[in-house]
């Protein structure tokens, strides 16, 4: 069968991209004709830009002829310019005029934007008159198929279940000690594992905050691994969120960059324990690909996952504290009283002895302390040293800050963008200062913060240099009682 698969594809980094590329391998191995097309550049045989909207299809309507079938990976964010429901509508009705021409039409659903087309009934009708002309509509999960056709109720037998992972396969070759060698993991350690896209909805810092409550254990280490999906704002300033969170202890790391396939199996093949504490999502990718090593996981209980785990070996929680429980328990190590980050309703609720622990963890964050009150000697070096290093971090964090782009003058109604040009040209002369300012306002405080970084170690070399309280205790003291022998008063 010739297939026209429709999706990212690598080397462009997107999980929906690689999830693609295993597809396409299994449909080859069965011995199918597979051509694909990504909407960017990338490793695939063609591309085409879906941001022009419904003329992006009136060219699909030429690139379908000649396959037997074509499959769609489908996520709002690939199709859909902008949130204009009119625009989106049009997309949508000159979809289902290309399906008209593929003997076969399969959408595999990754995201449906179910709130949207909920709220509008233009929307659904578009979307219901699109899926109806649609062969088979894939999901990962029974509560998802649900709420699909909640909002867009065609025939259910158009629609089937299939499991995240049926095509994925290991792309590691190392065993568990090589993979552990490899990583600098200790072979006695006990590794938990934050793997994936950093985004606020990942629920990483979430992670990192449950593991700061586990008792002290120096061979207990959690490893937060991945990259922003997209250089935007608000992912930028989730991971630098996440490099704060993670240099607060010494035990946790964050390792920011591009992770290939063979590293992401790796990373899960070295690990105890895979920690999943999303805050939204339908199913993962990493569930699979724990999956295929037989680790361990802990999930939260959102979207599809509890479907998507199976038989699998997955302990769901609820809540941050269940969650934290869940990896003092897997770790075999007590759990403390909430951490610093507790607020006033939970401190009502300790016991006195807890909450004087709260209280001393928190006098000694707040003296530049270690935020442990159990650390050893050496634990306590490492912070003193990760605080270094967070001092000539902070000036880089701002300067990561993306600078400011005027917005294109985009618009889907006729005139608008010309509109939109000629006003940024008549208000040209007042943006254009306020944004050099903006930028000099950002250089400005990156190297303000790197002046104070030098001054604050220059400070500390100053107070490590003062004798301390042993030192001055152990000097000879005067006698209480008259001069030292020997002086001139003798």
């Amino acid at each position: 069968m010739r297939i026209l698969m429709v999706s990212p594809y690598p080397p462009q980094r997107d999980g929906i991209a690689n999830y693609t590329a295993q597809s396409v391998a299994a449909l080859m191995r069965e011995g199918h004709d597979v051509v694909v097309l990504s909407p960017q550049p990338s490793a695939a045989h063609q591309h085409l830009d879906f941001m022009a909207g419904p003329r992006a299809w009136a060219a699909m309507s030429r690139r379908v002829r000649g396959f037997d079938k074509l499959v769609i990976q489908w996520h709002p964010a690939f199709f859909y310019r902008n949130s204009s429901i009119s625009d989106r509508s049009a997309v949508d009705l000159a979809m289902a005029a290309v399906f008209k021409l593929v003997p076969q039409v399969e959408i595999w659903v990754h995201e449906y934007e179910y709130a949207e087309v909920d709220a509008s009934a233009v929307r659904r009708r578009a979307a219901r008159t699109t899926f109806s002309q649609v062969d088979r509509i894939v999901f990962h999960s029974e509560s998802e198929r649900d709420m699909f056709l909640k909002t867009v109720p065609v025939d259910r037998s158009r629609t089937v279940l299939s499991e995240h992972g049926h095509a994925f396969l290991p792309r590691t070759s190392m065993t568990r000690e090589q993979a552990r060698e490899s990583l600098g993991i200790a072979a006695d350690a006990f590794s938990f594992l934050c793997i994936g896209f950093i985004q606020r909805h990942k629920g990483f810092d979430r992670a990192v905050h449950a593991f700061a409550r586990l008792g002290s254990a120096p061979h207990a280490r959690l490893d937060v691994v991945g990259s922003t999906r997209l250089e935007e704002p608000e992912f930028l300033a989730y991971l630098n969120e996440l490099e704060w969170l993670t240099d607060s202890d010494p035990r946790t790391t964050l390792h920011a960059g591009y992770v290939s396939d063979e590293l992401f199996d790796r990373w899960i093949l070295a690990s105890d324990v895979v920690v999943l504490p999303y805050r939204e999502i339908w199913s993962s990718g990493v569930l699979e690909r724990a999956a295929l090593f037989d680790r361990e996981v802990i999930a939260t209980r959102v979207g599809g996952l509890e479907e998507q785990a199976a038989q699998r070996r997955v302990t769901f929680v609820d809540d941050d504290h269940a969650l934290g429980q869940a990896m003092a328990d897997a770790a075999g190590l007590p759990l403390d009283p909430p951490d610093t980050a507790a607020d006033a309703t939970e401190l009502e609720e300790l016991p006195w002895s807890d909450l004087q622990q709260v209280i001393v963890r928190r006098a000694a964050v707040l003296r530049g302390g270690a935020p442990r009150s159990k650390a050893s000697s050496a634990t306590t070096a490492t912070t003193a040293r990760r605080r270094d290093d967070d001092l000539d971090r902070a000036a880089v964090l701002v300067r990561r800050v993306p600078p400011y782009v005027t917005p294109p003058p985009t618009s889907t109604r006729p005139g608008v963008p010309a509109v939109k040009r000629l006003v940024q040209r008549l208000t040209a002369w007042q943006i254009a200062p306020l944004i050099s300012r903006v930028d000099h306002l950002q250089a400005a405080t990156a190297n303000s913060v790197a002046l104070m970084a030098e001054q604050v170690r220059d400070l500390r070399d100053v107070v490590d240099a003062l004798p301390t309280t042993s030192d001055r205790a152990s000097a000879d003291p005067l006698p209480v009682d008259g001069p030292r022998a020997g002086s001139p008063a003798d």
